[in-house]
């Protein structure tokens, strides 16, 4: 009875924390004029970016020049075309940009940006974190250290050859993940989720859309309510549940590693290399069990099935309750 109504609260509070952002940002309904800023600061060792934006588009890319480039391409209005100049002119001649000990913090102060959109493109030295949000617009950040935690209400999000660890999360857009040398936790609300060559461990959530998962270095957790879980290459432990989709893992389980898959209304399938070697345990409520390899029958009922592939050594069990399960070469 409580879950639910947690998950509803916490949906409303992002979305409620979004409008009121956008609010503060302001929508006029006069005429607007576009415009843009360009500043660089100098910084030193581990650097942080704190950047925010109620509407516009945030793009990060590492530099080698131990500067960080802000480049602010602005769209201002207001009730008549000299109130849209003049906001565009002191957005210009005093953006939002504080440079602290730390880093700089970009786009925070909302009151400021009344009626008002600003997309950053950014330039960072390589040794920088960042802490992006954005109300309405997407993010991208590619080329840096990290970590880097990126939300957005209403956009994609985006990261790719990051060395540290990731989080990643969108109400309402895609998110994808490439090339990523930590722990990546990646989720969308309504939106397909996608990670490539993770060398850590991955964490995908996702409520109506797909999560496809491959290359993964690490331990691999995906969790759907309304759509299909697809993890391809995986070495080492792999979750894949959905609620209503189809789940497949595919790739070679090591000697200690555990797959898990479940769905309530999909199929399930599990693609094995050559040489792989684990056990089996399947079980399927109202559903066929069908195996394309070669299987060694332990136990077998007509909706239940342990087998031996190989010498043994790692665990795949597969539980669904109106799909199929298939079994097949990879």
């Amino acid at each position: 009875m409580h879950a639910p109504a947690i998950k509803l609260h916490r949906h409303m509070a992002t979305v409620l924390c979004a409008g009121a952002f956008l609010l503060a940002a302001g929508c006029a309904n006069g005429p607007s004029v576009d415009g843009s800023f360009d500043r660089s600061y100098n910084v030193t060792g581990h650097t942080r970016l704190d950047i925010g934006t109620a509407s516009g588009d945030i793009t990060i890319t590492g530099s080698a020049d131990g500067k960080v480039h802000v480049h602010g391409d602005i769209k201002a209005s207001g009730s008549g075309q000299q109130d849209a100049q003049k906001r565009l002119a002191d957005i210009k001649g005093n953006p939002p940009v504080e440079q602290t000990p730390e880093g700089l913090r970009i786009g925070r102060d909302a009151m400021h940006l009344h009626d008002a959109s600003i997309t950053y493109t950014i330039e960072a030295p390589p040794d920088t974190e960042v802490s992006g949000t954005s109300a309405s617009g997407s993010l991208t950040v590619r080329g840096i250290k990290g970590p880097v935690k990126l939300q957005s209400a209403s956009g994609s999000v985006h990261a790719q050859d990051i060395q540290g660890e990731a989080q990643l999360a969108s109400n309402s857009g895609a998110v994808t993940a490439a090339n990523m040398g930590a722990v990546v936790r990646a989720s969308s609300d309504s939106g397909d989720v996608s990670v490539n060559d993770a060398k850590g461990d991955v964490r995908a959530k996702n409520e109506s859309g797909n999560i496809h998962i491959s290359g993964p270095g690490s331990r691999v957790e995906a969790e759907n309510t309304s759509g299909n879980v697809d993890v391809q290459g995986a070495t080492s432990d792999a979750k894949a549940h959905s609620v209503s989709g189809n789940v497949a893992v595919r790739g070679n389980p090591s000697a200690n590693s555990y797959w898990d898959l479940k769905t309530i209304s999909g199929n399930a399938a599990i693609g094995v290399a050559n040489g792989s070697n684990f056990h089996l345990l399947a079980e399927s409520t109202s559903g066929e069990i069908r195996a394309d390899i070669p299987i060694m029958i332990e136990e077998q009922g007509k909706h239940s099935l342990r087998a031996q592939i190989g010498s043994g050594g790692g665990r795949v069990e597969v539980h669904t309750v109106t799909g199929e399960i298939h079994l097949a070469p990879f």
